[in-house]
C-alpha cells in the first residue's frame, strides 16, 4: 500500500472563532469524547466556537487523549482553555480517518513526550503540528472509515444492550429484596446477618515480587482495581504474572462465580463477578475476593453490593474519619445485609444467571470487535 507522509500541521487549520452570542450547546472533552460541562452558568462570551467535523481538545490533558471529533453538532461552544482545529483539505485526509490516527496510543505518548519537562505540560496545536502521519489514498481511507463505522456501531449496540441487562438485574433485585421489604419485620425464613457469615472467603491479595516491572505478556491473570467496574470487568490493561509469582499468591486464587470488590482508591466499592475467561487468576492488594459459602448467593451478593443505598453506605465507611478511601476486611465481614430464604435466593440466582449470560456474551463480542478494530488499522497501514 502506497503511503504519503505529512506533518499534521500541513493538514489542519486552527479555528479561533469566539462566541457570537447564539444559544448553542456547550461541551467539554474527555478521552471518551464530548461531555456536558461541569459549570453550567459560566460566562460564555469568551468561549470558542466549533463546527461539525472540527476537532476539539484540552491542551493540558492531551497525554490522556482528551480530544474529540465533532460529528454531532452543526455548531457548539467549548471552553476558551480548549483549542480547535479542522482538516484543511478533505481530498487529502478524511476527518474520521485522521481521528483514527489521533486516538491511537502512539499519539497520546507523543503528546506526553512533548509535555515532559514543562511546568505546564501543555500540548497545543503548534506542538502537535509536528507529528508525522502516513496517509494512504483517499479511497483506502474511506474503506477503513466505513469498516470502522460498522464495528463501532455494533460495539455501541452491545453497550446499550449491556446497560439494559444490568438495569434489568437491578430492577429484579429491587423488586425481590427491597420493595415492600421491612428489615425490622422480615418475611418468614429471612433474617439480618453479616457478610462474613455467608462467605467462605473475604480476602485481598498483594503486589507480586518485582512489582509492575515483572509483569508478563502471557501468564496468569493478575486482577487489579482498574479491571473492576460495577457489574463489568475491564479487560484492557489486565496484568499477567509468571508461575512463580502466582504460586506466591496461591492464597488469593480466584474461582468461578467469585465477586471482585475494590477496597481502596478512587474506584473503592466497585464490584463485578469474575469472568470465566480470565481464570486462572489472582488479585492484588486493592481487590478483595468475596466468595459466598453457597454458589447460589453469588448474584445476590453482587447485586447487593452494587445497589445504590448499599453503595452509598460502603462509600461512607471508606471515607469515615479518613482521606484514605479504603474499606478493611473487618469492616466487610461485619457489614450487615438481609439474608433471604433459600428458595428466594435460588429463583433469583436462576433469573440472574440468564440475564448475565446474555450480558457476558455481548461483552465478549465487544472484546472481539475491539480487537478487530485494532487489527483493521494495523493491516491497512495505519
Amino acid at each position: 500500500m502506497k503511503l504519503t507522509r505529512y506533518k499534521l500541521g500541513d493538514l489542519i487549520v486552527q479555528r479561533r472563532e469566539k462566541n457570537d452570542g447564539f444559544d448553542v450547546p456547550i461541551r467539554g472533552v474527555s478521552r471518551e469524547g464530548f461531555i456536558k460541562p461541569k459549570q453550567q452558568d459560566a460566562d460564555t462570551s469568551i468561549y470558542n466556537v466549533f463546527y461539525r467535523n472540527d476537532f476539539v481538545f484540552n491542551p493540558a490533558r492531551m497525554e490522556l487523549n482528551s480530544i474529540a471529533l465533532n460529528l454531532e453538532f452543526d455548531k457548539a461552544l467549548c471552553s476558551s482553555l480548549y483549542e480547535v482545529f479542522y482538516v484543511k483539505d478533505q481530498s487529502i485526509v478524511l476527518p474520521e480517518f485522521l481521528n483514527l490516527h489521533i486516538k491511537r496510543d502512539e499519539f497520546a505518548r507523543h503528546c506526553e513526550y512533548i509535555g515532559s519537562g514543562s511546568a505546564r505540560e501543555y500540548c497545543r496545536v503548534a506542538q502537535i503540528s509536528e507529528f508525522d502521519i502516513d496517509l494512504p489514498s483517499i479511497e483506502v481511507q474511506q474503506k477503513i472509515v466505513d469498516a470502522n463505522r460498522l464495528l463501532a456501531k455494533r460495539i455501541d449496540t452491545n453497550k446499550k444492550l449491556i446497560a439494559t441487562l444490568e438495569q434489568t438485574a437491578q430492577t429484579l433485585y429491587r423488586r425481590t429484596f427491597v420493595d415492600n421489604i421491612d428489615p425490622n419485620n422480615l418475611p418468614k425464613g429471612w433474617r439480618m446477618g453479616k457478610l462474613g457469615d455467608v462467605c467462605s472467603k473475604l480476602g485481598s491479595g498483594a503486589t507480586p515480587k518485582g512489582g509492575k516491572e515483572s509483569y508478563c505478556q502471557e501468564g496468569i491473570s493478575l486482577i487489579r482495581s482498574t479491571n473492576v467496574l460495577d457489574f463489568q470487568f475491564l479487560y484492557e490493561d489486565l496484568a499477567k504474572i509468571n508461575e512463580e509469582q502466582a504460586r506466591a499468591l496461591d492464597g488469593v486464587t480466584v474461582e468461578s462465580r467469585d465477586v471482585l470488590f475494590n477496597i481502596t482508591g478512587v474506584s473503592v466499592a466497585r464490584c463485578c463477578m469474575v469472568p470465566e475467561d480470565v481464570l486462572p487468576a489472582r488479585v492484588n492488594q486493592h481487590v478483595m475476593i468475596v466468595r459466598p459459602s453457597k454458589k447460589n448467593m453469588s448474584y445476590y451478593l453482587l447485586c447487593t453490593l452494587c445497589y445504590p443505598d448499599v453503595k452509598n453506605t460502603l462509600l461512607g465507611i471508606s471515607q469515615a474519619g479518613s482521606t484514605r478511601e479504603a474499606i478493611t476486611k473487618d469492616e466487610m465481614e461485619k457489614f450487615k445485609i438481609v439474608l433471604p430464604a433459600d428458595d428466594i435466593l435460588q429463583n433469583f440466582d436462576y433469573e440472574c444467571s440468564k440475564i448475565f449470560e446474555r450480558k457476558n456474551l455481548a461483552s465478549r463480542e465487544n472484546q472481539t470487535l475491539t480487537q478487530m478494530q485494532t487489527l483493521l488499522l494495523s493491516k491497512m497501514g495505519v
